[in-house]
This record gives structure tokens, sequence and C-alpha cells, in this order.
């Protein structure tokens, strides 16, 4: 489809001529309309990431932010900057590319932050590590090297990388929310000893089914009113019965942060994770070789997550052209791109645009005033980052397990009849939930594809890129018998 070409009328206003509201079959009431849809469809985003990465400790025991010990984590400064940077960048994506395409921090990204690149540096090394994968992205864009990168990995490896996040994200929410346990003897087993224990994960269940009800009966801002409620009920749950924090003692209290009804609603945002990044840390604590996997992960997953979101979006509006692209389509990669720096900058991970911006453009957003609109309602929010605190991890994970869901419905578009690609598909899915890393998955995925298209006599289909990430990738899993012989 492409896009509406109405004249605009001579008594047009200033706003009217900058975003051509009219041109594209729209009014100012519509986008301010769907820029708030919008917003209230995935401000759950401010709630859900301080719990992915706020509450993860890096490789020298410290949180984001630089706390450390039980009570260490900083949740409210984690979403205070987690909106301070999706406000700022959906602004610049409607004032730039004037597209209703709003940006925050990206999930499976931010997994991957946390639990493959924080592990092996700190907080602040990881960030830097963001940002220069922003630039490289901003690098690839301005010079259309994208087309090269984009071919170079088959689709079905791309849709099973979408795939193992999604189970990998699922697998959190349940383990976070006491669901999911190791046990004695085995793995994983239900909850901390077989059964389930303790109100909090009951909690987790009910708020599980809200979230699911709500989803299926297609209310708008699911996701944020099943957090809000389930906040609500485990308030309830701990005024009643005094469980407290969850330890070996207590492994029927809280997870994260015990419930309780805030003694105050707004206050000054904290935001001591912006500028927390250290550019070139990761290279001296990981070993080039593991920053350089680690770095070339971030940019394939975050690039490709945006040329998917930019297409369903401008479809959705009726503004793609002949090609399939929307207007203005450089800018709007340009702007993906300076967003996942600014993720790292802010110290909340990777920025990138939400395909839930689709809620907006179904009330009748076409133009940059929708994301703009998005953008002010963020920034409006960041007196009440506070109130994260407030919330249990019981109460945040069930999201977990939706987007969960979400992103393993593209797993139909993998060919599991085709075994040279349906191998490589499903060791990139399972080994990433089953490894606990993300980086794992996308190994052990393109070093099977090479290998299998090399025994099969077909190396020409394999594009030299990926010859040499998958090199890359043997070194990284052979990397301490390498470093053993060597030294």
């Amino acid at each position: 489809m492409s896009s509406t070409n109405t004249a605009v009328p001579h008594d047009a206003g200033r706003l009217e001529r900058f975003f051509h509201i009219h041109q594209r079959g729209s009014t100012v009431g519509r986008e301010i309309r769907g820029g708030i849809v919008t917003f209230f469809t995935m401000s759950y985003i401010i709630a859900l990431n301080p719990f992915i990465i706020g509450g993860v400790e890096d490789a020298t025991g410290h949180y984001l932010g630089g706390g450390s010990g039980p009570h260490g984590a900083n949740l409210a400064a984690v979403a205070a900057g987690t909106a301070l940077v999706a406000g700022v960048m959906s602004i610049v994506m409607g004032l730039v590319a004037n597209f209703p395409l709003a940006i925050a921090t990206g999930l499976g990204l931010n997994a991957f932050i946390a639990f493959s690149v924080a592990s092996q540096m700190t907080w602040a090394d990881a960030m830097g590590l963001v940002v220069i994968e922003g630039l490289i992205i901003l690098v690839l864009v301005l010079t259309g090297f994208r087309k090269a990168v984009f071919r170079a990995v088959p689709p079905e490896i791309k849709v099973a990388i979408s795939v193992g996040i999604g189970l990998f994200i699922a697998l959190i929410g349940f383990v976070d929310a006491g669901f999911v346990g190791g046990g004695v003897g085995q793995p994983v087993q239900l909850g901390a000893t077989g059964t389930l224990t303790g109100w909090p994960v009951f909690t987790f269940l009910i708020g599980l089914a809200l979230v699911v009800v709500l989803w299926v009966r297609r209310v708008k801002g699911a996701i944020l009113i099943s957090i809000v409620a389930t906040t609500v009920l485990a308030i309830i749950v701990e005024s009643i019965g005094h469980l407290g924090t969850k330890s070996e003692n207590n492994p029927g209290g809280w997870g994260q942060n015990v419930p309780k009804v805030p003694h105050k609603i707004a206050g000054t945002p904290d935001l001591s994770t912006f500028g927390h990044f250290n550019l070139l840390g990761s290279f001296q604590h990981a070993g080039v070789v593991t920053a350089i996997l680690l770095l070339f992960t971030l940019v394939l997953a975050d690039f490709f997550d945006l040329l998917g979101t930019m297409t369903a979006i401008g479809a959705e509006a009726g503004l793609l052209d002949e090609s399939g692209m929307p207007p203005r389509g450089g800018r709007i990669l340009v702007v993906d791109a300076l967003a996942a720096s600014a993720g790292g900058v802010g110290g909340v991970s990777s920025n990138t645009a939400f395909i839930e911006s689709a809620s907006g453009v179904g009330e009748g957003a076409r133009t940059g005033l929708a994301s703009i609109v998005t953008g002010l309602l963020f920034l409006l929010a960041m007196p009440l980052t506070a109130l994260v605190d407030v919330i249990p991890s019981e109460a945040a994970v069930p999201a977990l397990v939706l987007v969960g869901f979400l992103m393993m419905q593209q797993v139909k578009g993998i060919a599991w009849d085709d075994l040279e690609i349906a191998i490589p598909a499903f060791l990139t899915i399972v080994l990433m939930p089953f490894t606990y890393s993300i980086t794992v998955g996308i190994g052990a995925g393109f070093v099977s594809y090479a290998l299998i298209k090399l025994v099969k006599g077909k190396t020409r289909e394999v594009h030299p890129l990926l010859w040499v990430v998958a090199a890359l990738f043997v070194v990284y899993f052979a990397i301490h018998p390498i470093t053993g012989w060597l030294t």
C-alpha cells in the first residue's frame, strides 16, 4: 500500500504542514489519541525493564548503578532512566522521521545484556558495548552496508533467534516467580521443592491468568493493567500474611520487593544510571574475542528487529511505497541506531522501535505527532517511577511469559522439513533457555549451519561474513582449552 496523497489545505496550521497530517488522511485529534494509546500499550516497560536488568549482578557483584549486597538494587533509578530515554527518543523519532513509531528499551535485548554480557564484565562495560553497538548500526545505515548484513544471515535463523529469546524470557519469568526452581539431582523442577510454595507464587499465577484473559479479550494496555492489578493483590496478601523477603529460612517470601502501600506517589526521579558506561572496558575485562562476539550478537538482534517492526507498522498505517519501504525510511533507521546508543548512555540497555506502536496506528495515528505525544507521556511518568519499588517480581514477570508466547509465534516461519536449516534453528532455539545464554544459542546456530553446508558441499550458499562469525564462535566455545594450550 502507499501513503495517502491529499493536498494540504492553504489554511492549514504549522502543525498540519510540518507533519503532513492531512496528506496522510489523519487529524490532530487522531494523532493525539493514537499517541496516548501507544503509551498505555507499551508503558509496562517502565516497570518491567528494572526487573530484567536492575536485579542482576555483574561480574564484580554489583547492580546497575553501583549498589551491591542484598538490598543494593536500585529499581527506581532503572525505571526513571527507562522512561527518560524512551521519552526523548520517541520525540526524536516523531520530529526527525515523522513516523508513528515509539521507542523504548528492547525486550530480549535487555535480557541479553543482563544475562550474557554483564555476567562477563561490569555494568559500565556492558553499557559501553551498547553505545558501540548503536554507533556500528549507524555506520551500517549511513553506508548502505546494512543490506549486506541483512543478506548474510538466513531468514530462518533470524526467526529462530527471536523464538529462542522468547523462550528464554519466559523461563526468566517462571524462575523469578518461583514457579520453576533448581532441584536436587535435576536441573529444574516445579518450585523450589517440587511443589509450589508460598502465596507469592500463587499471586504470580493469578497475574498470569489475568494478563492472558485481558490479552485474548484484546483489552488495550493489557500488560500494564495486569501489573497494576496484581501489585494491588500482592499488597493485600502481604498486609494479611506479612510474608517478607524470600530466603533460605523463608522460602515462601517475595522474590524481589516486598509489596506495600507507598509512602508517596510522586517524587524527584533518580537518574543515577545516566552516564554510567565505559566505552572500551568490555575489551579489557572480557577479552577481545568475547567482546567482538557479544557486540556482533547485539548488532544482529537489534538491527533485524527494527526492519520487521518498521515494515509492519508502515503496512498497518498504509504508508509503504511500491518497494515496501515507509516514507523517510532512512531517517527511521538512523533514529533507531541513535536510540540504541542512547540506551547505553542512559544505562538502561539498548532502545529500539516497539511493535506496540501498532495500537496507536489502529486508533488512527499516521504521523510523528503521535510519537511525540507518546514521548511526552513517558517524560511525564518519570516522577512516578519510584512506585516500581512497590511492585514485587511476582506481579511483573507474568508479562515476560506472555511476551515469550508472542515471540514464539514466529516459529511457523521455519521450514522444519529442511534439515539444513531446521537443525541450526532448533539448536538456536533450545540452547538459549537450556544454557541460560542467548549468545550460546546464536553461536550454536551459526556454527551448525556452516558445518552442515560444508559437509553438503554447499559452501557457496554461506555468506562470507557468516563464515567469519562462525569461526569466531568456534574460538568462543573453545576459548578455555585454547587459552590453556597457548599458556
